[in-house]
This record gives structure tokens, sequence and C-alpha cells, in this order.
């Protein structure tokens, strides 16, 4: 049926159908088209199509670039521990937030600077270890979730405050391959005073 039906158009075409007209002034070729090469050119033509499709996913290792979080923050709790601010902000990307219980968030790479200096100040002990990490299907993006928990110096009294909570720290893989925070939030778990 489809078959009579693009005959029938093609025979009864307008001169200035641009396919008929193509195919009736012989523009593919050296030969004038034969009305039975048009369903054999619209065939090719539909398999071409299908050809125009998205390249395939990208093979993600998800263990490994697990691994690369486990790694990555390990070594961010040992940087924190040193007072390591520039290594500790090499782990963030220019655009980054940083969220936290009781504080405006930190938009931005000088902001983000700025608290965690203001961290590193009173900072006695912080400790905090992702429970799941999740790798997108592209791989491009992570999400890594656990508890954490900080000794402070209050400003004050000079005495040690202890803070506990949950954090989520979403990733974003970069060119390199690195991994960098785009989104840092922490919540604590104690009840302000």
């Amino acid at each position: 049926m489809k078959i009579a039906i693009i005959r029938a158009w093609f025979h009864n075409a307008p001169r200035d159908a641009p396919l008929a007209f193509a195919c009736r002034q012989g523009y593919f070729g050296q030969m004038p088209l034969s009305r039975p090469a048009v369903p054999v050119l619209l065939s090719l033509l539909t398999l071409l199509a299908g050809c125009n499709s998205a390249p395939p996913a990208p093979v993600v290792d998800f263990a490994a670039e697990q691994t690369k979080i486990r790694d990555l923050e390990a070594a961010w709790v040992r940087n924190a521990a040193a007072k390591d601010l520039d290594k500790i902000m090499a782990n963030y990307t220019d655009d980054a937030t940083v969220m936290a219980t009781g504080t405006p968030a930190a938009k931005g790479k000088s902001a983000v600077r700025a608290g965690w200096k203001q961290l590193l100040d009173s900072l006695e002990k912080f400790e905090f270890a992702p429970e799941r990490i999740e790798i997108s299907q592209a791989g491009d993006l992570a999400t890594a979730r656990g508890p954490y928990t900080m000794t402070l110096t209050d400003a004050k009294t000079k005495k040690p405050v202890e803070d506990h909570g949950s954090y989520v720290t979403v990733y974003k893989k970069q060119a390199d391959g690195a991994w960098k925070a785009v989104e840092d939030i922490a919540v604590s778990e104690v009840a302000p005073k």
C-alpha cells in the first residue's frame, strides 16, 4: 500500500516537487531514475536516517570512581587536620557552594575559602567518611553521604565544643578525570544552645 502511494505521488507530483523533479531530470546520476528506483531511494534514506543515532554511553567503572572519592575524602580529612587551606580548596570547583547549619551559604571559591579559614582557626579535630557514594550513569556526577564529627575551640570561652551531624557532597568530574565538589552540605545534629 505504501509503495502504491509513493508511486502515485511520484507520477502525479507537481513539476516543482524537489524529489520528483530531480528524479525526472536525472540529477542523481547520468541515467534518469526510473519510477521503481524511488522506493529504493526512500529505503536508503530511511536507513541513513537511522545511522544518525547518539553515540553509546561511556563505560563507567563505578567501583574505581567510588574508590577515587573515598581516597579524596580521606585526604581531605588529613588536610583539615594539617590545616592546609590550599589543599582543602583544591577539592572545590570555582562555582562551589558550601552550606552549613546556622550560617549563610558560601557561594563561589572566595566565599568558601573564607568560611574554611574561619573554621580552621578554631578547629581541633575533624573527621568524616562516606557511608554511601553514588555515581551517575554517565560517570560525570557523584554524591557522597555520611557522618561527620568535629571539635572546635569556642572563641569566647576557649573551651572545646563538640559537633556531629551528616553531610552530602555533590562532585563533578573534571576534564582531567579528577572529582571536585560543587555542593557541600553539612547539617549539625547538635541542638543550638
